[in-house]
């Protein structure tokens, strides 16, 4: 029985990742010309480059990394299925998952400043000068390009989309369709005021109805400021495209976030690179880091940060408190789906890194004090125990989280 739901395991995500590729060589023809290797222009919003060592680069073939050699490699695919195939999964989603619902009124308090949601993957609502900013909004059931196939949502967006009060800005980090989704640009663009993207990004809002004018497409080093609120595309190592023929057609990024009293980072997708460092140089400390950890593996390290790695990438940013992203919301990895919590939190406490796991929804502030509860271990199934080195779990205490001094070490 295993193998069998491990083969049907294996042939969607195979035909999920065909299709995939299949949507991208129909569909990005029709304005491959547009998009190619385009440094769109700044529109409505004055735009200021910073001088680094780097910015965004271009080969032949598309944007790259400050590493050039570093980006996705096909050649591992045929590894990656015959794992999902016959591999045995363990606890690839959740039964039951914690979720705290959103009131939209709420989010209109002017009492109320600087605090976040987490809203599912790493879709993060925002309050930050009396402006509310969303980052990588994904609200659709399936982060794919057909909501009939691809991986699912564990849990419901924990607020009512349709009643969103006006955003200020979203902020997308790269196309990829987990992060980039079409039908929730499509259904909140009129409640938005800015969308900032990096280069290349902005001619995929405007096909989708966009007006032109509210967009502010970046380079890394580039900053844009928006009322008092302060925004810097800076680098990640990673890749975009949707399809078979747009691959690093558009830039990726990750995004400083500042006002007069908050530094706020948000990691977007990457592997761990010296551009972590560079960047806390710059524009650290952080108040709150919102650090990709999830949906990681052996096969795609180098564009996929391991939890001990965004740990560390924190430190190198000078962050304060870490809320971890990128989890409990879509199976896109062979990890069992509370993995990158259990080893995130260990390594934080080997290295005395404050950290922030609040439950799908919660509210978290960014001034206040608060005891993190492992939500993740009530939530899942009955044979996680006989899979993890019972003289390493994080032991909870009080509904408090209480982390041994030793790395989690997972029994393959």
């Amino acid at each position: 029985m295993t193998h069998n739901i491990n083969v049907r395991s294996g042939v969607r995500f195979g035909t999920y990742y065909f299709i995939c590729l299949l949507w991208g060589a129909l569909a990005t023809p029709l304005h491959a010309a547009e998009t190619q290797l385009i440094h769109a222009e700044p529109v409505n919003a004055e735009q200021k480059a910073v001088e680094w060592p780097y910015r965004s680069h271009r080969d032949s073939e598309g944007y790259v990394n400050s590493n050039p050699e570093i980006g996705p490699d096909m050649s591992t695919l045929g590894n990656t299925l015959k794992r999902y195939i016959f591999d045995k999964r363990i606890d690839p989603v959740p039964e039951k998952m914690a979720l705290a619902q959103v009131d939209h009124r709420d989010l209109q308090n002017e009492k109320e400043d600087a605090f976040v949601h987490r809203l599912g993957h790493s879709s993060v609502l925002l309050k930050l000068d009396g402006g509310l900013w969303l980052t990588d909004p994904v609200f659709s059931k399936r982060a794919s390009p057909v909501q009939w196939f691809g991986p699912k949502r564990f849990h419901p967006v924990p607020l009512e989309v349709d009643a969103l009060p006006d955003i200020e800005g979203v902020i997308i980090s790269h196309d990829h369709y987990d992060h980039l989704d079409k039908a929730t640009i499509k259904r909140i663009h009129t409640k938005v005021k800015h969308f900032i993207v990096p280069l290349g990004v902005d001619k995929h809002l405007i096909e989708w109805g966009v007006p032109g004018q509210k967009i502010h497409a970046l380079d890394w080093w580039q900053t844009i400021d928006i009322k008092n609120v302060s925004l810097t595309a800076t680098p990640a190592q990673h890749f975009s495209g949707r399809g078979l023929f747009d691959r690093n057609h558009t830039l990726w990024a990750s995004w400083v976030i500042k006002t007069d009293k908050h530094s706020v980072f948000f990691s977007g997708d990457g592997g761990y690179f010296d551009g972590f460092k560079l960047i806390g140089e710059r524009f650290g400390p952080f108040d709150l880091t919102l650090m990709e950890t999830g949906a990681y593996d052996r096969n795609w390290a180098d564009i996929h940060m391991l939890p001990e790695q965004s740990v560390q990438a924190h430190i190198d940013l000078q962050g304060k408190v870490l809320m971890p992203i990128h989890n409990s919301t879509f199976d896109l990895a062979l990890h069992p789906w509370y993995e990158p919590l259990e080893r995130l939190a260990a390594s934080a406490e080997k290295n005395g890194v404050e950290i922030a796991t609040p439950i799908i929804g919660e509210k978290v502030f960014l001034d206040s004090p608060r005891n993190n509860i492992a939500w993740w271990r009530n939530r899942q199934s009955d044979n996680r125990s006989s899979q993890i080195n019972s003289s390493h779990v994080n032991k909870v205490t009080n509904n408090k989280l209480n982390v041994f001094d030793q790395s989690l070490t997972l029994n393959k």
